[in-house]
């Protein structure tokens, strides 16, 4: 989950701890590889036909490709020659978030791209010397180097949690590969300087895993309780989502890739200012640092029961100087949007498409 640059401006309504939980955003690497022309692919605007949550269990197709400093697994659904869009996830999530998004998507003519992040699933790292890095820009280049592999020179990105994070860092730094975003919680750009300001103790409390993660004992209790420790979280970030073990147990196989726990342990000390990053990311995140505002067209979203900290829609307005519209979605919506509004959230990645 994502803690947010402007704690004053935090939402701090009163929540049970077992209603509450907020994450950070990961990292990635750049290839640089000729890009094909842009997809000429076209879909109208238009409503999508409505699909229950939970409608589906498994993706059209999953598959591997080298990309940057990673071999990159992935979903795929959709026509080859359709506008591209890039579904991203944040922790402790999966692809599977977006598995009834994906279909929705598909059948509006859309290619659709879901990768696991580094250190989830079947995504890893093509040599046992690199950093296992979690920092904002080196995710975000993980994704560059994906579209680049795959060929895709602009996609609309979306995404929540670590995954909204890089979805902003992205079109912050290469809004030219960018058509459009979708982001849930808004803007989560940060930085370990501006995570230093101290939070008043309820805030403090409900970040309790970050601390936690900052101890030799955090880390090892991690590992050892990895699959209730990451379902607890679940419980707190969407208290109203009442998911079945088997929706959990699907996503719950993507935590146990064998740098699952180190880029975990990383992305939360280096936003502390914990844990070093790597000299070659400097510049991005100097630039990063100066909470630059989003030109692309954007929609943002939140739901009315997320159970991560998260500010109000106010509070990060002017950061997106583009064409802009904020979505509350009501019913009961937690903090793991896609699997929880799919129908929600897919729509609103046409809508922003069509901007």
């Amino acid at each position: 989950m994502n803690k947010m640059e402007v704690p004053e401006e935090i939402n701090q309504q009163r929540r049970s701890f077992f209603g509450t939980a907020t994450m950070t955003v990961a990292a990635a690497q750049l290839g640089m590889i000729s890009l094909a022309n842009a997809q000429t692919g076209k879909t109208k605007p238009g409503a999508l036909a409505k699909s229950g949550r939970g409608a589906h269990t498994s993706f059209a197709s999953l598959k591997q490709i080298n990309a940057g400093l990673l071999n990159v697994g992935y979903a795929e659904d959709g026509p080859a020659d359709g506008p591209p869009v890039m579904l991203l996830h944040g922790w402790p999530y999966d692809i599977y978030s977006f598995v009834d998004v994906a279909p929705m998507l598909a059948s509006k003519g859309y290619r659709v791209i879901v990768p696991y992040l580094r250190g989830y699933g079947t995504t890893t790292f093509l040599s046992a010397d690199t950093m296992r890095n979690a920092q904002q820009s080196a995710v975000a280049l993980d994704i560059i180097a994906l579209m680049d592999a795959l060929k895709i020179q602009t996609a609309t990105v979306a995404g929540f949690d670590w995954g909204a994070r890089t979805t902003d860092v992205m079109a912050t730094l290469w809004p030219e590969r960018c058509k459009a975003i979708v982001s849930v919680s808004g803007y989560l750009i940060s930085s370990p300087a501006g995570n230093q300001v101290p939070l008043p103790p309820e805030p403090a409390f409900l970040f309790w895993y970050q601390y936690y993660f900052a101890t030799p004992v955090g880390k090892a209790g991690y590992a050892k309780y990895l699959d209730q420790f990451n379902k607890f979280i679940w419980h707190q970030a969407s208290p109203k989502w009442n998911f079945d073990d088997a929706t959990y147990d699907r996503t719950a196989a993507a935590f146990h890739n064998p740098d699952h726990v180190d880029i975990v342990m990383h992305d939360y000390r280096w936003r502390l200012g914990l844990a070093d990053g790597e000299r070659k990311y400097d510049d991005l995140e100097k630039r990063l640092a100066a909470l630059p505002p989003i030109t692309v067209p954007t929609i943002t979203m939140e739901g009315d029961a997320n159970g991560a900290i998260h500010a109000p829609s106010a509070a990060y307005r002017n950061k997106f100087s583009g064409k802009y519209e904020f979505r509350l979605i009501t019913g009961g919506v937690g903090h793991n949007m896609p699997q929880e509004a799919p129908h929600a959230f897919a729509q609103a990645i046409v809508d922003v498409d069509h901007f």
